[in-house]
């Protein structure tokens, strides 16, 4: 299986996060300011949402995922980063350019700007759909661990938990969980994620405790069939 725009999204994320030194600052007070809500759009059969009032809606999944006051949204960011080819990184020699139609991130939301360095990890939430066209016998959710794990520990981080089910609302997702250290602190990570309308959709979640990211994973919830 290739690795494709969303992968690298997801590991932008997690440069994002991760990047930012520990420092002494204030810096991170710019994060209180409220996003504006986003307008969603069609693609294809699968709708990027919107957000409103701190809760992030997709139709399509039947998703509802709750957003921290204060957050803010870099979804846009994401979706127009070009990701430059590392003779490092373990998608470079097999990453090609995909278009929007095929992937792109729904949801990156931070608890302050990634560009704001603070002593604390840059608590997350990225969402994103991938097509499984891109994976090519790519039959089930737990299939997806398998290229993203890569990612994952190619950035250092450590595998505490080898995918299994978990359910959200009337969804069975597959889940995986991560840890890093990064100075003084451990990053913590989880991914979820499902086969739905012909997308891999993903769901990564970024925080400072065990507890921290149970408590995002605790504001997403599936409705519907």
């Amino acid at each position: 299986m290739r690795f494709c725009r969303v992968l690298s999204a997801f590991l932008f994320l997690i440069l994002l996060v991760s990047s930012a030194a520990p420092q002494t600052s204030s810096s991170s007070s710019s994060s209180a300011k409220h996003a504006k809500p986003s307008t969603a759009h069609a693609t294809g059969a699968l709708d990027d949402g919107w957000v409103t009032n701190g809760n992030y809606t997709n139709n399509t999944l039947g998703l509802s995922c709750k957003i921290p006051d204060g957050w803010v949204l870099r979804t846009d960011e994401l979706n127009h980063h070009e990701p430059q080819k590392d003779a490092a990184s373990p998608s470079s020699a097999t990453a090609g350019p995909a278009s929007s139609t095929d992937s792109k991130v729904l949801l990156a939301a931070f608890s302050r700007p990634p560009e704001a360095r603070a002593e604390d990890v840059n608590s997350s939430i990225l969402i994103a759909a991938e097509s499984t066209s891109s994976y090519p016998g790519l039959k089930e959710a737990a299939q997806y661990f398998g290229p993203l794990t890569e990612v994952a520990k190619a950035q250092g981080f450590t595998v505490d938990e080898e995918p299994y089910e978990i359910a959200l609302g009337t969804k069975t997702l597959v889940r995986s969980d991560f840890h890093k250290d990064v100075g003084t602190r451990v990053m913590h990570q989880s991914t979820l994620a499902m086969l739905a309308h012909g997308y891999a959709i993903s769901i990564t979640v970024i925080a400072g405790t065990d507890d921290d990211v149970e408590d995002l994973i605790d504001g997403l919830n599936f409705t519907g069939k």
